[in-house]
């Protein structure tokens, strides 16, 4: 992380070598320095510093100021000035310079559109910003890795998603953090806002709630409803499982997959996979793996009971990761040990999902694993959902589908895993970068063709 110092010197009683010895010998790295006020006898400056944490920043803050002829007047963390303000804005498509383009986009002559939207509701993806709109709407249940908090604290990360939206794929994306956690008002809610939009993403909404909403949604809307955190995570594991089966050389039918962490994305994670052919998936959660021979309470687990787990396998993860293929964990950090790993068939997959530390390090899984991936950046084969929902949203847009189907998802993961060709695939190259060019358009176009194929595509 970085941040701005700004002190006051005074250059008779300290040099500045002196303070920049200070920061290096306080694990600080100094990468900018601006002079904001020079005079004879002081001189304001800005110092850009590196440092690993808010702790090492807090820190180096004491130990200048303990300095004689120094004093910190402001910290600024470069993060927060990058989100001064809001990150997002609109902007006008046309401009107003005159009345008769003002009675124009406003009244007399905006009226004469309204009425025609009136007699004719499909119009409005012609004539307003519906056709390339779409909601991000959170109730700030489950924020990253921050859990509940407020609906204004999630709103930077809304936003971000936004930003998101806009520059993979040209989509207006609005963000909309909801004062209520009552499931019901979030449904009518999202259903009052929903003829301003082409699309709902909805983010950041707490297992299981994320469940019944998203499902009312999708019954009782006719433009699509989408769950990212749940379909979009899915959707990338499987475009890197893929790819990750064609370096071991294994049918997806025959492995026996782990799945460990059955909430919102380790359920839609599974269901992927059911989708893709796999036929033996068993799910642990905190109590061991979900079988048949339990009734639970949450009626997700019994659906994921009754349809996983074919030999009705229990006991904890370091039983049942016994001879499997491939691990999929979307849980918690450190609870694959590497003792798990050793238990697993020739050539094993990993992907240790949770962040920000994975299940195992890939340091410590790497001599035991054929192919290992995660959800951090600075490794090798990030699972990250930018590399789906931009191209999910862009296709289902331009065909104005009225729901994203099973089918459509399958289409988005496989245009994916597509953007890595045969001379390319590795072990450490299963899944593209986030700024690959070709993954937006590959996805919208399988997408497209999937709503077509399904009949859920509104447009030609």
């Amino acid at each position: 992380m970085h941040a701005i110092l700004r002190l006051e010197i005074n250059k008779k009683l300290i040099t500045f070598g002196e303070i920049a010895t200070c920061i290096s010998n306080s694990s600080g790295d100094m990468v900018a320095i601006d002079v904001i006020k020079e005079g004879q006898e002081t001189t304001v400056r800005d110092i850009t510093i590196r440092v690993g944490n808010e702790a090492e920043q807090e820190q180096i803050v004491r130990s200048i100021n303990s300095l004689k002829g120094v004093s910190v007047k402001h910290v600024s963390d470069r993060t927060f000035l990058v989100h001064l303000g809001g990150k997002i804005e609109i902007k006008s498509k046309l401009s107003i310079d005159n009345r008769e383009q003002l009675s124009q986009v406003y009244t007399p002559e905006v009226a004469r559109v309204s009425k025609a939207i009136d007699n004719n509701p499909l119009l409005a993806y012609n004539l307003t910003i519906k056709n390339n709109a779409v909601a991000v709407i959170s109730d700030g249940t489950a924020v990253l890795g921050l859990g509940k908090i407020k609906p204004e604290a999630a709103m930077p990360v809304m936003e971000g998603k936004a930003m998101l939206f806009k520059q993979f794929a040209n989509i207006n994306a609005y963000p909309l953090c909801l004062n209520t956690t009552d499931t019901e008002e979030i449904i009518q809610v999202i259903k009052a806002l929903s003829p301003t939009f082409g699309g709902i993403n909805l983010e950041d909404i707490a297992s299981p709630q994320c469940f019944e909403i998203e499902e009312r949604l999708k019954e009782e809307l006719d433009i699509p409803v989408f769950h990212d955190d749940q379909h979009g995570t899915a959707i990338v594991v499987l475009a890197g499982i893929l790819n990750a089966l064609k370096i071991t050389k294994k049918n997806i039918e025959d492995c026996k997959i782990v799945v460990c962490g059955i909430g919102a994305a380790g359920t839609a994670i599974t269901k992927m996979l059911l989708n893709a052919g796999a036929k033996n998936v068993v799910g642990v959660d905190r109590d061991g793996a979900i079988s048949k021979s339990v009734t639970y309470e949450n009626k997700v687990w019994n659906w994921y009971a009754e349809n996983t787990n074919p030999n009705n396998e229990q006991g904890p993860l370091s039983s049942v990761i016994e001879g499997a293929d491939i691990f999929i964990g979307v849980s918690a950090a450190g609870i694959l040990k590497v003792e798990d790993v050793k238990k697993m068939a020739n050539e094993p997959i990993v992907f240790a999902l949770a962040n920000p530390n994975p299940e195992i390090s890939p340091e410590d899984a790497s001599p035991f694993v054929k192919v290992m991936a995660t959800g951090r950046s600075d490794y090798p084969n990030q699972v990250n959902n930018v590399l789906c929902f931009p191209g999910i949203f862009r296709g289902v847009l331009d065909c104005r589908a009225s729901s994203i189907n099973e089918e459509m998802k399958l289409a988005a993961a496989k245009a994916i895993a597509s953007t890595i060709g045969d001379d390319e695939l590795n072990e450490d190259y299963i899944i593209p970068g986030v700024f690959n060019d070709q993954v937006v358009p590959k996805i919208k176009e399988a997408v497209i063709q999937a709503a077509h194929e399904t009949g859920v595509a509104k447009k030609i």
